[in-house]
């Protein structure tokens, strides 16, 4: 799962990560409801941009080197 993020372009990284957060707010929002039947969801949704964040962060890194 990992890797996929790695494959991807600075552009679909941004793209994906602002997805992602839009995602995780609208899971919030069903959670805070009582209407979200996977509560997984929310966490997996959080490592996702977790790892788009730290692979931006590699990325950011590496061309200053």
């Amino acid at each position: 799962m990992k890797t996929k993020f790695h494959e991807m372009k600075d552009e679909e990284l941004q793209l994906k990560l602002t997805e992602l957060k839009s995602e995780l707010f609208n899971l919030r929002f069903s959670h805070a409801t009582g209407q979200l039947t996977n509560p997984m969801q929310m966490v997996n949704c959080k490592r996702d941009i977790a790892r788009i964040k730290t692979v931006m962060r590699e990325r950011e890194l590496a061309k200053k080197a």
